[in-house]
């Protein structure tokens, strides 16, 4: 049973290593097509969707590259491996996002100033073949970014590019049709402005877990009152908890104690403790001080 479990998961992280492959794969075909289409054309919007395609590119190797390192074992030099790496790629590929955006406006506000006729055509044909491969991307994806907050940044990258693809196609058609060029210009600001809210989300999701705050879905006062329903406990205090990654939540606490109980009765309220956090609060990694009449703080938060 725990073999088939295993290579599920194997057979699991194997595919989900594969799809990013083939989006890296897409999306440099996409970022090279744009690039030479936005030259020729002179199109903004059509060159910001390469340079976002490009940062895809990026933050789509980095993701592969953290996924990669997360699967290496723990060691005497490294007691938890690399279960942040998948962490880190999240946050500089929200990083990445952010400042595309804030770059994407820049230019945009300069051609808005000095709009030029754009070959529309072009810009077309391009724009839906990156509908196709961000589409095709995207739905590799999507089941994995439920679950993986690296994968979920790789989601967020491809879906937003696929979108930024949308506005490119409707600005193309409004530009052959109508002659209305500077659209151009205002589509790369929505495009910029949507890349800033969807990678200020992940970021500061990220940002918090790489500072050890405590998880928002976590409140610290019911956490403390959970643990104190046990009689034989008098007192927590001292207490840390955290997020090692999307998958582990570790606490650390100091437990006095009524009586000098012995170590076996510790192992049993402890048990019951472990049960009752990772029910109620998802805690799957618990390290519990036991005292008795130590000369300590007792306050709920010490600052070391």
């Amino acid at each position: 049973m725990a073999q088939n479990h295993s290579h599920h998961e194997h057979s699991h992280q194997d595919l989900k290593g594969r799809n990013l492959l083939l989006s890296i794969g897409l999306n440099i075909i996409i970022t090279v097509a744009q690039i030479i289409g936005g030259l020729i054309s002179g199109s903004l919007s059509l060159l910001s969707d390469a340079l976002h395609n490009f940062s895809d590119v990026l933050s789509l190797i980095v993701s592969y590259i953290a996924d990669k390192f997360s699967k290496k074992a723990a060691s005497f030099d490294k007691t938890f491996g690399y279960k942040r790496a998948e962490i880190i790629a999240a946050f500089v590929n929200a990083a990445t996002l952010l400042i595309v955006a804030v770059y994407l406006i820049y230019e945009a506000v300069l051609r808005f100033m000095n709009p030029q006729e754009i070959e529309s055509g072009l810009v077309i044909w391009l724009a839906i073949l990156g509908i196709a491969a961000n589409g095709f991307s995207v739905l590799l994806l999507k089941k994995d970014s439920k679950e993986n907050m690296n994968m979920r940044s790789a989601y967020l990258h491809l879906l937003t590019d696929m979108s930024a693809s949308v506005a490119v196609l409707i600005g193309g058609l409004l530009m052959k049709y109508f002659g209305w060029f500077w659209v151009d210009s205002v589509l790369t600001v929505l495009i910029a402005i949507y890349l800033l809210f969807m990678g200020y989300d992940l970021l500061k999701s990220s940002f918090k877990i790489l500072m050890l705050f405590t998880p928002d879905d976590i409140r610290l006062e019911e956490l403390r009152e959970a643990i104190s329903e046990a009689p034989e406990i008098k007192n927590v205090h001292h207490m840390h908890i955290w997020q090692l990654n999307e998958n582990e939540t570790h606490l650390e606490a100091h437990i006095d104690f009524h009586e000098d109980i012995t170590l076996s009765r510790f192992d049993t309220i402890l048990d019951q403790v472990e049960k009752r956090l990772y029910k109620d609060f998802g805690i799957n990694h618990v390290n519990i001080q036991p005292e008795y009449k130590k000369d300590d703080a007792k306050d709920v938060i010490v600052q070391d």
